[in-house]
């Protein structure tokens, strides 16, 4: 991919409310929306919100405000404006040609901060599709911005040279990422499908961006994943094994943070990413117990893992950096439990792996049985299914006993022994 120059963008965050909503709510928004776009490079100069009646179609924002832009765009020499809304094709073109200087929204800056972060070729694979989804809707545009972009925010990544193609290659092109997006998904299914045979437990990190999940997972597996204090650290899906007190090994995956007013293209890209969590035993919600806007982000985590169809499994909240909690703070009563922990600090985690271990041996049942020397595939089941096995061998069999899920508990009726 060809090099490109990195513009750091002076910006201006705009946003319009309607008079009926909480103004607290969208001043939140633009805050979280101003550490995105220092997240993806760029330095935000003024912030501005407007309360409208209604969303203007043709400029999302009032004529009049538009005015306002164009003279606070003058006066601090700014590159560009972003919208915490996604603006439709028509409100990018119209406000990029009244105000001279290229028009952004929060979706290209998570974007661009995606581009940026993914190191996998899945991950790779899946931000060019999601950028061409975008762009592909957005021609008319980014048509008369091109040549005022020049590089910075929402110019990286495998998808900023496809903007000059039409829609046909962008089609064309979508269909040979979608081909190897299956390909991958399919192995993928290849190792879940080994996984469920080996009968090894797994548990899904989930949470609002930024919450501490790559660093709870660096803690409880010793391992060196990248975690830093900012938006989207990590992006790519992150596996590991970790040992439970009893010595039962399970698989923790961490996955990409959740954030507010994500469109459902950008999550519909990342859906096979996020589909692990689907087939998870347990799913540790990581919140920031430090955060002041923890009812935001429980509302926005639930309704996420909602699309995704996520609703019978059991979640654990684990209500992390308690070390910088001073004062009580929101509970979430969706979860079946909770643990309080400082991931950085590794307080209080032996809890944690006591909880997990506790729920998934809930599912199990203990059991005694003599297997006969000429039974070795029940053997050999017993072995792959079963947790904390003891075994003796006997004249007449092996006597074995542990713990079997009870769904599979049928296999061994016929040998259990008192």
């Amino acid at each position: 991919m060809e090099e490109l120059k990195q513009v750091q963008e002076r910006v201006l965050l705009f946003a319009a409310q309607k008079k009926n909503l909480k103004e607290e709510a969208a001043w939140e928004s633009l805050d979280e929306l101003e550490e995105l776009v220092r997240t993806a490079g760029g330095e935000v100069v003024a912030k501005v919100l407007q309360r409208v009646d209604s969303i203007n179609p043709g400029f999302y924002i009032g004529t009049g405000k538009v005015q306002e832009l164009a003279q606070m765009i003058a006066l601090h020499d700014l590159t560009g404006v972003i919208s915490d809304d996604e603006l439709s094709p028509v409100q990018m073109r119209n406000l990029s040609e009244a105000l001279g200087v290229k028009v952004m929204d929060r979706t290209l800056v998570i974007l661009d901060i995606f581009a940026q972060r993914a190191r996998s070729k899945e991950g790779k694979l899946q931000v060019e599709m999601a950028q061409l989804k975008y762009q592909n809707s957005r021609l008319t545009g980014f048509g008369s911005m091109l040549s005022k972009q020049g590089g910075g925010i929402g110019t990286r990544g495998p998808g900023e040279k496809k903007l000059e193609l039409d829609k046909r290659h962008i089609r064309t092109r979508m269909e040979l990422l979608q081909a190897e997006i299956d390909n991958l998904e399919k192995h993928r299914q290849l190792l879940r499908s080994r996984r469920q045979k080996n009968s090894t437990p797994v548990i899904a990190i989930v949470g609002y961006t930024n919450a501490g999940k790559s660093t709870l997972l660096n803690a409880l597996a010793d391992s060196d994943i990248y975690a830093a204090d900012q938006l989207f650290a990590t992006l790519d899906p992150t596996t590991r094994a970790v040992n439970l007190p009893s010595g039962t090994e399970v698989l923790v995956t961490d996955t990409v943070g959740f954030i507010r007013k994500l469109p459902h293209h950008l999550v519909k890209a990342f859906y096979s990413t996020l589909e692990e969590a689907k087939y998870a035993d347990i799913i540790l919600h990581v919140v920031d117990a430090s955060s002041e806007h923890l009812a935001t982000h429980y509302e926005v985590v639930h309704e996420t893992l909602k699309k995704l169809g996520i609703t019978e499994l059991p979640i654990v909240t684990v209500y992390n950096k308690i070390d910088q909690v001073d004062a009580h703070y929101l509970q979430d009563d969706l979860a079946v439990s909770h643990v309080e922990i400082s991931a950085r600090e590794k307080r209080n985690l032996e809890e944690l792996l006591n909880l997990l271990e506790t729920m998934l041996y809930e599912k199990m049942k203990p059991f005694k049985i003599l297997i006969p020397y000429t039974q070795a595939e029940l053997l050999a089941f017993c072995h792959a299914q079963g947790e904390r096995l003891e075994e003796e061998y006997l004249n007449d069999g092996v006597l074995m006993s542990g713990y079997l899920h009870s769904d599979s508990f049928y296999r061994i009726q016929e040998y259990l022994v008192d």
